[in-house]
């Protein structure tokens, strides 16, 4: 067994001497070899650390937790990239759902393909449609990671669309 872990273990990283300007000195009208000394304190907080036994240091407590997955990894740390499309279809969802959503198959402008979800009724997107991607991914269907962004580029917005018109790219509708 390696004694320098066992030392590392054993070391309290919460005591430490206070030193100046913050050094308490035991009080004036006592005069001894003490009150010149500064006294050690313990750093309590309301809710302490607890140290790792040596079985729990090795199993391995100390290795960082893996970094998260990436939602949408193709768009390189973006909130949106402009693409072309190159294909426009429907797609079915997965199991309890039903229906027809439409995809697009988009050809970003870092050379990569991914296929996006095509949000809102009726859409004015064909093949060469110059359209902007964000990321977002379509809950029931598999593989769909990203949205196109309605109202941008090519892309018009839903037209008659009331409410949550900004994400939907709708402009407000004049009063009379």
């Amino acid at each position: 067994m390696p004694l320098l872990l066992l030392r590392r273990l054993i070391r309290l990283p919460n005591q430490r001497i206070i030193s100046s300007p913050n050094v308490r000195l035991a009080s004036p009208f006592l005069r001894s070899s003490i009150a010149a000394k500064p006294i050690q304190q313990r750093c309590f907080s309301a809710t302490p650390k607890p140290q790792s036994t040596f079985n729990q240091v090795l199993r391995g407590c100390r290795v960082s937790q893996r970094a998260r997955k990436k939602t949408s990894p193709q768009l390189a740390f973006r909130p949106e990239m402009k693409g072309v499309c190159i294909r426009v279809g429907i797609t079915k969802p997965k199991k309890p759902n039903s229906g027809e959503r439409k995809i697009a198959r988009v050809r970003l402008s870092n050379g990569n393909e991914v296929t996006a979800y095509i949000p809102g009724e009726g859409h004015n997107v064909q093949q060469h449609s110059v359209v902007l991607v964000r990321g977002g991914r379509a809950q029931d269907c598999p593989g769909v990671r990203y949205h196109l962004v309605r109202g941008a580029m090519d892309l018009g917005g839903v037209p008659n669309r009331i409410t949550s018109r900004s994400k939907y790219g709708t402009k407000k509708p004049k009063s009379n």
